[in-house]
Order: C-alpha cells, then structure tokens, then sequence
C-alpha cells in the first residue's frame, strides 16, 4: 500500500476546468479531501480558509462590488462559516466579474441553505467521501487507471458481457494488492490521514475525529447545547448499522423522544456520518417490508463508536459493500438507485441496484464460498422482474469470478467489485 494514496481521487476527474464558467460546490464530511482535491485541481487560484476568524471578517467588510478585483476566481473553503459570501460570490458572477469559483464544506445542511437561496441554478454539486478501495493502492503515477468493476457493471446491459471478459482469479502480486486494500478499508475506515499512522495512533485519530464531529460540524448543523443525549445516540445508532431502522426503538435505548431520534438520524445523514437505504418501491412477491435500513459511510469510525476491534462479522461486511457502492455511485453521479427488498414472510435480498430499466440483484456474505441457498431469494425475484433482470452477484470473501446459476448469477469477490 502506497503511502501517498490521498493523492489522487476519482473526484478528480470529474472537476470542470475553470476554463468552464461555473461555480463548483464540494460537499463532504470531515477530513476527506476537499480541501487537497481544490487546493491540488485549481492550484492556479487564489485559496481563501474561511475557517479563519480574520478572513471570514475581511470577507464580510468586503464590497460586493469589488469582489471580483479583490477576490476574483477563488476556490472557498469552508465557504458556510460566513453566509455572506454565497450573497458576493452570486453578485459577482452574476454581474459577469468572475467566471469560477469553488466552494467547500463539510456542514452539508448550512452549506445547501446557503445555496438554494443564493446560488440557485448556478450551483454544480459535488459529494467528496472517504477513500475507496480503488482508490488506495493508486499511487503518484495514475497513467492507466481505470474505473473498478462495478462501474463496468452499472454500465453495460447484462452481467455475462463484462464478467465473462476479466480474469476470473488474480494471482500474486495483483491480488495481495486487492486484498491489502480491503483489508484496510475493513479495519480502517477510508479516512485519507490514517495512511501514513502507526496502529495506535490510527485509534487516536478515530477518538479525536468523533469528538471533532461533535464538538464542530454537529455544533453548526444543529447548535445543540447538551451534547449528551446525542453521543449517547450516535453510538447506539453505529451499533445498528446494517439492521432495520426502528425509530420507536432506538428512541426508546437512547432515552429520547421518536421526533428527536428522527431530528438525530437526519443531522447523521446530511454530516455524511451515515445513510438510508430504502425498501424496494414494489412488492414482487407477498407483502414487503416499508422500513428502511440505516448503514455508516465509514468503518474506522463505526469500530470507533462501537468500541469493536475485533475479527470481522457479517454486519460489518455488509456494511462495508454497501458503502463502497454507495460511495462510488455518489462520487460518479451514477443513475443508480440503491434498495433493498424484504418481504414479512422472510424472504430477503440484501441489494437492487436500480438505473433506468435494469435491476441488478446483490447477495452479500461474509464467507469464502457460495452455496445455493444463498440464491434462493435472487432467483425469485429475478423470475418476478422478468425482462428488467439484468443479472445477480453474491459478493462474497472468496477468490474466484465465476457463474452460478441461471439467469445471469454470478458470485463475485468483494475486493474485484470494487478494484
């Protein structure tokens, strides 16, 4: 594993020129890149940290009308710490002194007011996450990279046309490769600044990040003054990653009434900390369960919270894979939609992948081998999706690429998927 693995991010590729006129939006949480990708992609503009009390001052006194001599092109970082630059920035473009300017913050709910009331059609928006497995054994020299698999995927008509042309082992060098970075993505998390830290001082990191959360981005999202019942939740909620979200529930284990829990999930979901999966929209088979599932984005910081470091379990492979998928669909704007089907007689399907009129089915287990039972479900519901069916994986630990029933299913090692 390369130590300059934060270097480079498929983000990356994605970021108009500034030759493009337009204003960029970079979302995401915490610690994952904004700043270096804007600093690294439009070296060549002037940077502005609105962290800093000076600047936010300088910036706030600053006439409108002299933004665009002053300031200019400018990347903006942390742009929400001071609303009254989305109102200059607005002026500024509109009135045709700027051409480009990028924004960042990790405070999502602040940062997108912020925008539907002053950058409204003028905004592009990009989400920054933390690392992905193809992203961690990139190194400086990036001539050649390709998307990973599951692009491929989401991008061709039926399984068979892309499984059936890759190598269906990787040998040696080329899979301890694959397996390094999933190794590290499993006990880690995708944080760019844990790379290069020794073991203990990649826990202190994770510590020191959920107080950092707490303490800041949850300070701005929801200006709560006792932070107690909210750490209290935060960690009961980690501990549910991959399960039903059972609002009732979880309320009732962190001592706090099912609006606050609703208010709680949401301050999680728009800081980037964790995401909704929703139930399939149709009911393919008998009834099907409404609820959706709640997963977190990261799995350094779930083993943090949690206090689990331990072997690896099937909740938190599940919710590795799933928010790997997530992570590059969200990355790559993907028209995909992402669900999960179950049915109140038992009968369950871990993943559909949904984009136009293809369905993807996703079996996920934490185990080296396939059996058939672990189709079951898939086959069904391929059979109720008729023509829509475009092919099903069971993503597994294993080594080997290779069909295993029909129509079109396939198992898949999690760590080809995603490199």
């Amino acid at each position: 594993m390369a130590d300059n693995l934060h270097r480079y991010r498929f983000l990356k590729r994605l970021l108009p020129e500034s030759t493009s006129k337009r204003l960029i939006v970079i979302t995401g949480a915490r610690q994952t890149g904004k700043t270096t990708i804007s600093k690294q992609k439009y070296h060549y503009l002037k940077y502005i940290n609105l962290d800093s009390p000076e600047n936010r001052e300088n910036l706030k006194n600053l006439l409108s009308a002299s933004w665009a001599d002053t300031i200019g092109n400018a990347v903006l970082d942390e742009a929400q710490k001071e609303p009254v630059v989305f109102e200059k920035v607005k002026y500024a473009f509109d009135e045709g002194g700027i051409s480009f300017s990028v924004l960042t913050g990790s405070s999502q709910i602040l940062l997108l007011k912020k925008i539907r009331e002053s950058l409204a059609g003028r905004a592009f928006f990009y989400e920054m996450w933390p690392l992905m497995q193809c992203e961690v054994n990139i190194g400086e020299d990036t001539s050649g990279v390709s998307e990973p698999l599951i692009h491929h995927i989401l991008c061709s008509d039926n399984l068979s046309s892309v499984l059936s042309n890759i190598p269906h082992i990787f040998l040696d060098k080329q899979d301890a490769l694959c397996r390094s970075a999933e190794d590290h993505i499993l006990k880690w998390g995708g944080m760019p600044s844990l790379l290069t830290l020794s073991e203990d001082e990649k826990w202190k990191w994770l510590k020191d990040y959920s107080y950092t959360y707490l303490e800041r981005d949850l300070s701005d999202l929801a200006r709560i003054e006792d932070l107690s019942p909210f750490r209290k939740f935060h960690k009961l909620s980690a501990l549910r990653s991959g399960m039903l979200l059972n609002y009732s529930e979880l309320a009732r284990d962190s001592q706090v009434s099912v609006d606050t829990a609703r208010r709680y999930i949401e301050y999680l979901r728009i800081s980037f900390q964790a995401f909704l999966i929703q139930p399939y929209h149709v009911n393919l088979t008998s009834s099907a369960i409404k609820t959706p599932k709640i997963y977190w984005a990261d799995i350094g910081i779930l083993r943090q919270l949690t206090g689990f470091r331990g072997e690896l379990t099937g909740e938190l492979y599940e919710t590795m894979v799933v928010s790997e998928l997530v992570k590059w669909i969200k990355t790559y704007q993907a028209e995909c939609e992402i669900y999960f089907y179950r049915t109140r007689s038992g009968m369950e399907l871990d993943l559909l992948l949904e984009s136009g009129q293809k369905i993807w089915g996703i079996e996920i287990k934490r185990r080296n081998t396939v059996v058939e039972k672990d189709i079951k479900a898939m086959k069904e519901i391929a059979q109720k999706l008729g023509s829509l069916w475009r092919g099903g994986m069971v993503v597994y630990l294993g080594d080997e690429i290779r069909q295993i029933a029909n129509p079109d299913i396939w198992a898949v090692p999690s760590r080809r998927l995603f490199q």
